[in-house]
């Protein structure tokens, strides 16, 4: 069984056509997002357009789960919008925008996307998260300790757990028999050569899982310019982001 699983693409249209010829290449059978479709990107609306194709395509063998900023974009409030720009003025000014550009509909659909799913294949149980098992914002990052990671996941049945939000990829093999693989960013990568990441996750008919991070070319010049084009405070300082 073969698997691509990607993850907080942020509305970059250009990384995420990389990707997707990328995984074509790859002919998975099944296709799992972990979230972030929205937000801080420049165009929301082709994201969600091609989500709702592979929804269309693979059916019951693509599977999606909502992201924070799919969560803050589509329940957001003037309190939210408030505390965004003063926590983070760039992702703050940029959701005010973002809530304003965003077909209704998608705004509704990832509103309505579970937070989480459980699945098994050939045996393995799997749990979709975006953050952490145990909270959607939590941070999964490289070079954290096993016990650390291991609290983390402890009330997680799965033998298999797959996470994103941090954008950096990672991975870690605990004592408890779990694993847990971070599978980068789709669309803001913060890797230091700043490339499109998602994963190939191979679970044969053993059990036994391969998988391996991708990472991905695109023109992160171009992007860096249609996000400044958006011309909200601070953009500046979002579009240096997909620089190296």
């Amino acid at each position: 069984m073969k698997i691509a699983v990607i993850s907080d693409i942020h509305a970059n249209k250009d990384a995420f056509d990389r990707v997707m010829e990328d995984i074509k290449m790859f002919n998975p059978d099944k296709i799992f997002c972990l979230g972030d479709l929205i937000l801080a990107g420049y165009n929301p609306n082709y994201i969600c357009e091609k989500i709702f194709e592979l929804k269309e395509k693979f059916g019951e063998n693509f599977e999606i789960i909502q992201g924070n900023t799919d969560k803050m974009v589509s329940n957001c409030s003037e309190e939210l919008l408030e505390n965004a720009k003063k926590a983070f003025p760039c992702m703050g000014y940029s959701l005010e925008q973002d809530v304003k550009i965003t077909d209704k509909k998608y705004l509704d659909f990832v509103k309505e996307l579970p937070e989480k799913k459980t699945l098994e294949i050939n045996g393995i149980k799997i749990e979709l998260v975006h953050g952490s098992p145990r909270n959607q914002s939590e941070n999964i990052f490289p070079e954290l300790l096993n016990d650390t990671v291991e609290e983390m996941v402890k009330d997680s049945n799965a033998d298999l757990i797959l996470c994103g939000h941090t954008h950096i990829p990672c991975g870690y093999s605990l004592n408890s028999g779990k694993m847990v693989i971070n599978v980068g960013s789709t669309g803001r990568s913060m890797t230091q050569d700043k490339k499109a990441v998602y994963l190939q996750l191979t679970i044969d008919s053993q059990g036994k899982i391969f998988s391996e991070h991708r990472s991905i070319d695109y023109d992160n010049e171009k992007v860096s310019k249609h996000i400044l084009s958006r011309n909200f405070k601070h953009c500046e300082e979002l579009a240096s982001m997909y620089i190296a």
